[in-house]
């Protein structure tokens, strides 16, 4: 251990590799962390969830009225509270919601932090103009589930039983469904391959700088060392960098998280007090990075030897063997092979068998490429100087090489495969809704009370900048007379010729016309012209009379067909001119918008209109599939991930590629001296790397197709998706690219007579 701290190449190399032991620890630590911080996440959401009261529970000093009033804002989401406590603001006993130190009153809200900004800001505007109530106070941490989460809690005094819900006070446990097997095996697969390629970074970083290790242990032996205690020597040199990078890691981690609260990464954000790695973990990664950097040095050393005069490896390398380097992907294809039918999920061997097979496919991936690099290489013959320097360098030792680019072979071929799944899964996970958003766009709808026949926000959505077509209808159920249909129940349906030929084949329509239209069923009751309607379905209800009508003579039959909501309704559609909506006992609004998709804004000035009824009408964007909630909180998660693991491989592949330009000053120093162009160098560097590359995405394209299949059939789905390799591989060469350039600067720096210079 002390030998890896005394001299120049003993710190440096000691340095190198607890920089990349660091980095790798901080991404464990991070996702030591993730348990921890959704269980946080989860019980503020609970703490603040109101606890229900029976429906007909009385109000008392400790009581209050609640009515959800989240909206969606450019495609945020914001959630939100009316409050009202039953005895009033100033008498009331209950205690405000967590993060909340008083009620707000009467057109008063409360607002996270988040939200205050985007109110403050001039993106903003017409948000604020929605919510309308003058800002009091902020909800603090206890009452978010993150930082930068879009909450808030306004103070009214409209609600009644009708219009709001009585609770008793906040922190009710919300039950969580079990996620579908589909989704449990997303979940296992996403662990997998975000972590892969960490551990493959760890286990390459404590092989910086092995060849000049290995030339220092053998002036070890040439004054008295014996093969085994240099291979101590070596693991305690390991071990040393090691034990630095699990500091430096925890160290970074503990910095780091200070920081994250500020940041949100896809709408996702955490308090820094919530990142708190789980203790077994904690202990696994504390216990397990030693132990695997000593492990993976002596696994180093079993095919070197080290004498007195020189280390061996220097001469002719034994060629690698391919039989043993395909057994980790023979194990993990027979663990994930679906002998016993498909993937359920119930049971934990089942999900550990899945995750080892998983690891053992990937890890075929890293001791696959080292030997397909040796055998190509091996061919290469001839070509320009740069490209010679380059496929010579590569033959003398490809496994440094081999080691640099298998971290992102592991992420390409895992991004693969899970891409596949996503693929499978998604379809699996979306419901086809059989909207129709080329006939329409938006659709709002809510109940048209007392004061209001419904036409008023049909009129008020018109004259929106940006909508080109409104279909207002107002409806209701209406009560057939006498004998003719045992006094079945009809569904009338009032509104403009537009709307009516949306859900009917009438071929004309003006004003005043009244149509029947049918489903061709044989259970639909239709009326007949001369028949009477009770418009509503209480007898009882005051004004029965009033709401006496009788179906025109004019009526005239029809067909309904599907609306741009893939609905039919059949019934009795009338014009505004033939039957007065305000006869209706109970209607219900249903509108339905075209508009200019190139209008800025559009559709939050429609969501203002809306928000403007007495019950903040709800406003709904067609789309012709919607994708599970589970499945888009999963996806979120993985893009979390993957951003982080991506940083984390071009951050490694820079350590990299560093030490093997310090390992290699000497011989650039010794070209320059002799007159090599400093662009040949480059390119050789270029070309070292580029030929590792290639071949690893093709293996990485392989294996992750292959492991994708699997994976599909184990869950059941239908395999597709086959150039799903395509974009992972085209982003892993992207990133490399990027690495090779930021390294040019250390090669210029590098590549002078005066690195010849040795003490």
């Amino acid at each position: 251990m002390k030998f890896a701290l005394t001299g120049g190449p003993g710190w440096a190399r000691t340095v190198l590799t607890a920089v990349g032991v660091g980095l790798g620890v901080v991404v464990l630590m991070l996702a030591a962390s993730v348990p921890h911080m959704l269980a946080e996440r989860d019980a503020r959401a609970d703490a603040r969830s109101p606890l229900h009261l029976e429906e007909d529970a009385e109000a008392g000093q400790d009581t209050l009225l609640t009515a959800y009033a989240g909206t969606e804002y450019r495609d945020a989401l914001i959630g939100g509270l009316e409050l009202q406590p039953d005895a009033g603001v100033e008498e009331t006993t209950a205690q405000p919601p967590p993060g909340v130190d008083a009620w707000p009153g009467p057109g008063e809200m409360v607002v996270s932090p988040a939200l205050r900004d985007l109110l403050d800001s001039e993106d903003g505007g017409l948000l604020a103009e929605r919510l309308g109530h003058r800002t009091v106070g902020i909800i603090g941490p206890e009452g978010l589930e993150g930082p930068s989460e879009l909450y808030y809690y306004a103070g009214v005094d409209t609600l009644d039983g009708d219009h709001g819900m009585r609770v008793g006070g906040f922190g009710m446990t919300m039950a969580e469904s079990p996620l579908p097997a589909i989704l449990v095996l997303l979940v296992l697969v996403l662990c997998v391959v975000l972590l892969m390629p960490v551990a493959v970074f760890i286990a390459t970083a404590v092989r910086f700088g092995g060849e000049r290790r290995d030339q220092r242990l053998a002036a070890l032996r040439l004054v008295g060392a014996d093969a085994d205690m240099t291979r101590r020597i070596a693991a305690g040199e390991a071990l040393v960098g090691a034990l630095f990078g699990l500091v430096a890691g925890v160290g970074g981690f503990l910095a780091l998280r200070q920081y994250l609260g500020s940041v949100t990464v896809w709408e996702f954000s955490a308090y820094p007090r919530d990142i708190v790695p789980s203790p077994v973990l904690t202990v696994l990664i504390l216990v397990g990075v030693p132990v695997a950097a000593v492990a993976a040095s002596l696994f180093a050393l079993r095919g070197v030897a080290i004498e007195p005069l020189g280390v061996v490896r220097e001469s002719t390398v034994r060629r690698r063997r391919l039989v043993w380097r395909l057994v980790p992907g023979a194990l993990g294809l027979l663990l994930l092979l679906p002998f016993t039918g498909p993937f359920t999920g119930d049971s934990g061997v089942e999900q550990i068998r899945v995750a080892t097979g998983v690891v053992l496919l990937l890890a075929g991936v890293t001791v696959l490429l080292p030997w397909l690099v040796e055998r190509v290489v091996g061919l290469l013959r001839g070509g320009p100087v740069s490209w010679q320097l380059a496929t010579r360098r590569l033959q003398l030792g490809s496994g440094a090489a081999a080691r640099t680019v298998s971290g992102i072979t592991v992420a390409v071929a895992g991004a693969t495969a899970l891409h596949m799944l996503f693929f499978g899964v998604r379809g699996d996970q979306t419901e086809y809704t059989g909207h129709d958003p080329d006939r329409a766009q938006l659709s709002v709808s809510q109940a048209v009370f007392e004061d209001d026949d419904g036409t008023r926000l049909i009129d008020r959505l018109e004259t929106v900048p940006g909508v080109t077509d409104v279909f207002g209808t107002v409806s209701d159920t209406a009560l057939l007379q006498g004998s003719a249909a045992s006094n079945g129940a009809v569904a009338v349906i009032v509104g403009d010729c537009a709307a009516l030929r949306e859900a009917t084949r009438a071929e004309s329509c003006e004003d005043g016309d009244v149509f029947l239209a049918g489903d061709g069923s044989q259970d639909t009751a239709l009326p007949g012209p001369g028949d009477e309607l009770l418009l509503g379905h209480d007898l009882t209800a005051d004004g029965a009379e009033r709401r006496l009508w009788t179906v025109p003579e004019t009526a005239s039959a029809t067909d309904v067909r599907p609306d741009a909501r893939g609905m039919t309704r059949a019934g009795v559609y009338a014009t505004w001119g033939a039957l007065d909506p305000a006869r209706l006992q109970d209607p219900w609004l249903e509108v339905m918008l075209r508009v200019d998709p190139e209008s800025a804004d559009v559709v939050e000035r429609v969501r203002n209109v809306a928000w403007e009824a007495e019950t903040h009408a709800p406003v709904w964007e067609l789309r012709s599939e919607t994708v599970s909630d589970d499945l888009l909180s999963i996806q979120q998660g993985l893009l979390v991930g993957a951003t982080g693991v991506m940083l984390l491989i071009g951050a490694s592949m820079i350590v990299s590629m560093f030490e093997q330009l310090r390992e290699r000053r000497r011989l650039l120093s010794v070209l320059v001296a002799f007159g090599t162009r400093r662009s040949t160098l480059a390119a050789s560097v270029l070309w070292q790397t580029a030929v590792p590359v290639v071949l690893g995405l093709a293996v990485a394209a392989l294996i992750g197709t292959v492991l994708g299949a699997v994976l599909m059939s184990l869950a059941g789905l239908r395999v597709g998706g086959w150039t799903a390799f395509l974009p992972m591989a085209g982003a892993g060469a992207g990133v490399i690219a990027l690495v090779t350039l930021a390294s040019l600067p250390l090669l210029w720096r590098l590549m002078r007579p005066a690195g010849l210079r040795t003490e």
